[in-house]
């Protein structure tokens, strides 16, 4: 295993201009080329996403709902509330403010990409509605592209692996529960196996149900988990309001700290702060385009609307919410990274049980992404070979969730931000070159909005 963290560590630094350039630069010409259209239209998106303007007999397989809560449910989970605690432990807290920008960019990079999701959603060889990036590199821009497309499918392979939130949900195990006094005396590996298999298991029993089933369960699983884990923060912050100002002060100067500790300086915190807001909301990955490309719509952009929702709820609202509690508790001082620096700033703030509370948060987060997660795995390797052989993606993914258990948390960040950095290039290339279409479309969409005919 420390040969392979060796080996993913010396391929990082050299996606990161890529990564910077085409997430950032990109992201800033799609904000200024859209003339602020997400941000405008806002409302807009959250009626259609409450159902006002749902078409009953439009293709597809969920609901725009079903599609954001999926996409969701993968990107809320396990990035927000580790994936933050790693970024200020890696940067210190002057790292959220560069997780809101590339964030607030990320509502329209994922505006465009959901957009072309659904424009140029095609049928696989069973027939069946499909969309997302490796569709709309092909479709959108030819055959010649197809190289393109092959490989984001094949970084997809890895990047969509359960491993980060399998290794996440082990130490939350581990740290809680402290099996080996509470349950049963075993060795801490031998938990981690035995957590691993178990975990598993019960993934496996949804994610071999197929696409509506995992709907079902993130429909369900996601607003209430979401739920109960602001209500737990808001508590907090209740509790501590005379810190939450100073705590916001504390990211917005350290955001600027010139003199950071941080490998690489100032640009080390900026590439910190890209990389976690990317494994947080996901935008411009392209994962999220697969599954609203499943969405039951008419409309590109009225899916692109709904999908731009995302990053708002899971980076600015989530992420938020959990850097305030875990700056204002002191756990960043502490020497913990991911998810145990969490459990200790909730079990400081709340009474010495919110570790607990978070336990159970943690369960149904990780599961909801587990189910989440394989869906899209299954996606890329169908295209690459067919959808018979796509499925068998599930067996491979499941394996790795026991591998994850066991993994150390710096193996498991690696392979991720080395597979999402990947992916990135040869999604936003597509996303670039194709955002003139999007823009046809939205004010054809707009003009027809303006006069009451949709």
């Amino acid at each position: 295993m420390k040969a392979i963290n060796d080996f993913i560590a010396s391929l990082l630094p050299y996606t990161e201009w890529p990564m910077f350039l085409l997430l950032i630069g990109g992201g800033i010409f799609l904000v200024i080329y859209s003339k602020f259209l997400p941000y405008r239209f806002f409302g807009h998106a959250i009626a259609i996403t409450a159902g006002k303007y749902d078409d009953k007999n439009a293709e597809g397989d969920v609901s725009s709902f079903q599609a954001l809560s999926a996409a969701v449910a993968a990107t809320v989970g396990l990035g927000n509330i580790s994936g933050v605690a790693i970024a200020i432990h890696d940067g210190g807290p002057g790292v959220v403010f560069w997780i809101w920008m590339t964030a607030i960019i990320g509502m329209c990079i994922k505006f465009y990409s959901c957009s072309l999701a659904i424009m140029f959603r095609t049928t696989d060889k069973d027939g069946k509605l499909q969309g997302g990036p490796m569709f709309y590199i092909t479709k959108g821009l030819g055959p010649k592209a197809k190289p393109l497309a092959i490989f984001f499918a094949v970084c997809g392979l890895f990047g969509f692996l359960g491993v980060f939130t399998a290794n996440q949900f082990t130490e939350t195990f581990m740290s809680v529960v402290e099996p080996s006094r509470t349950l049963f005396e075993m060795s801490e590996m031998n938990w981690k196996w035995t957590v691993g298999i178990v975990l598993a298991i019960i993934t496996s029993f949804v994610i071999f149900g197929g696409l509506n089933k995992i709907a079902k369960v993130a429909s369900a699983l996601v607003p209430f988990m979401v739920g109960v884990y602001l209500v737990a923060v808001v508590i907090v912050m209740v509790l501590n309001s005379s810190q939450i100002l100073p705590s916001l002060m504390m990211i917005i100067t350290e955001a600027w700290n010139f003199k950071t500790v941080v490998t690489g300086g100032f640009w080390g915190l900026v590439i910190i702060g890209i990389r976690r807001a990317m494994f947080s909301n996901e935008a411009g990955l392209g994962s999220a385009p697969m599954y609203h490309g499943q969405s039951k719509t008419d409309n590109p952009i009225k899916e692109g609307l709904v999908a731009m929702l995302g990053p708002f709820i899971d980076t600015i609202l989530v992420c938020s919410f959990t850097a305030i509690v875990i700056i204002l508790s002191g756990a960043y001082l502490e020497d913990s990274s991911g998810i145990v620096m969490t459990l200790s700033a909730f079990e400081t703030t709340l009474f010495g049980w919110g570790d607990d509370l978070l336990m159970i948060i943690v369960t149904a987060f990780a599961l909801s992404t587990l189910f989440t997660y394989s869906y899209y795995g299954v996606k890329c390797l169908s295209f690459l070979t067919t959808p018979k052989i796509g499925k068998f993606y599930n067996w491979y993914f499941v394996i790795m969730i026991v591998f994850a258990a066991v993994a150390s948390l710096e193996l498991v960040k690696n392979l991720i931000d080395l597979s999402y950095a990947l992916m990135v290039i040869p999604n936003m290339i597509a996303v670039l070159l194709l955002a003139p279409k999007v823009n046809v479309a939205a004010n054809e969409y707009f003009s027809k909005l303006k006069d009451g005919r949709t």
